[in-house]
């Protein structure tokens, strides 16, 4: 769990209300505190969100009956009564996240304190509902088994990561256009629904791995931050004022489209330059296999020459990306993160600093440049973070729209 710092400005942190009707928000005003700071007393509380003792200690006490926090070691030493630290109880909620990959699809199951309890792993050539929707059938049981009997009627729900718009990416993806039209009409919402039992809920692939960051990150978050993500084709996300932003129709920071400068000089998509299909593509042309890398995001098995001339070639395209969004949006961060080794992510990063400290930057206040921290499991992780906001956070642009 990280620890993070309290605001020095109180007027920034969330305030509760002690008016009645409003216990709901509290509690999950009370567990979100406790997510991000870590273990928390009464007091803690009471002077964080500005709600009565009385009050705070109504609320924990609810949430340590509902199983949802629980009680650490006295802290003594300090005038009157010692102080009792709270914390989440791993086993107060259970959430599900799938990823659904253009070339794998995840499962995983999620504790209260984002531990992954357990997950399932189908690599595919290309993705169809009929052949995820069976994936996630399949895998559930199982998956469900690592829990006690009496803690799997805590599971809260199913989040979905998943590329919008998957019929259009035939080409790419070498599938037949029949099939990967099945896309179009089915309602994945229901069709996992049905088979899992739980609410669902489905967003954008990219976002949920940004979102994931929001509520699993290992890190301090900075409150406004570009996000880009390395899968089969680049994605994004957008943090402004700590929330996440959605856009009107889920999709905003979708930033493959991105109109970036390529090696000639034109103008292509930074997806055409940053994406590990570009490496793929590069590895093949080079006598080298790429199908391991779609299996091994730990250990890839990549010449220099072809690893060099990819993240070059990336790096120049994500300069480019982030010098176009800092001119409309003043981000304190921009985080890369993605489907790689951490040490190719770590060379990534360090790549892309430098082009974009190669460009002309009057006028601009340059963002900090950093690592994401969830590597591979950001998508799925994110995908579980989506019920665990819809139901226990406060920040309610985290919550997935229902699709």
């Amino acid at each position: 769990m990280q620890h993070i710092t309290e605001p020095t400005d109180r007027s920034e942190a969330p305030r509760g209300t002690n008016q009645s009707g409003m216990r709901a928000y509290n509690e999950r005003l009370v567990l979100s505190l406790v997510r991000q700071h870590g273990a928390l007393a009464k007091s803690d509380i009471a002077r964080m969100t500005g709600l009565s003792a009385q009050t705070v200690s109504v609320i924990m006490r609810a949430l340590e009956q509902d199983g949802l926090l629980m009680r650490g070691e006295p802290v003594r030493g300090r005038i009157g009564q010692p102080s009792v630290p709270m914390s989440l109880d791993a086993d107060g909620a259970f959430f599900l996240g799938l990823k659904i990959g253009r070339r794998s699809a995840d499962l995983v199951l999620v504790d209260f304190q984002g531990v992954v309890r357990g997950t399932h792993r189908r690599i595919y050539r290309y993705p169809t509902p009929q052949a995820v929707v069976g994936f996630v059938a399949g895998a559930l049981p199982g998956l469900l088994s690592v829990l006690a009997p009496d803690l799997r009627g805590r599971v809260a729900g199913l989040g979905v990561a998943m590329p919008f718009q998957l019929w259009s990416w035939v080409e790419a993806l070498g599938a037949p256009q029949d099939e990967m039209d099945a896309w179009r009409d089915v309602d994945m919402r229901a069709a996992l629904a049905e088979v899992t039992g739980l609410p669902v809920y489905v967003q954008n692939d990219a976002t949920s791995a940004c979102g994931a960051e929001l509520v699993f990150g290992t890190k301090e978050r900075p409150k406004d931050f570009l996000y880009f993500y390395f899968g089969t084709f680049i994605g994004g996300g957008l943090v402004l004022n700590g929330q996440l932003h959605l856009g009107r129709t889920g999709n905003a920071a979708g930033v493959g489209p991105m109109p970036v400068q390529g090696p000639d000089g034109r103008m292509r998509r930074l997806f055409d330059s940053a994406s590990l299909s570009v490496l793929a593509e590069m590895m093949e042309a080079a006598g080298e296999s790429s199908d391991h890398i779609w299996e091994q995001p730990d250990t890839w098995q990549v010449s220099d020459a072809v690893l060099d001339r990819w993240i070059a070639l990336a790096a120049e395209g994500l300069a480019g990306a982030i010098l176009s969004a800092t001119t409309l949006l003043e981000l304190d961060s921009v985080l890369i993160d993605g489907w790689m080794p951490p040490w190719v992510r770590a060379r990534m990063v360090q790549a892309t600093q430098e082009a974009f400290l190669r460009q002309d930057l009057s006028g601009i206040a340059p963002p900090l440049l950093r690592e994401g921290t969830l590597g591979a499991q950001a998508r799925s992780l994110g995908a579980a973070a989506i019920p665990l906001s819809q139901r226990y956070l406060i920040d309610q642009n985290a919550a997935a729209r229902e699709a």
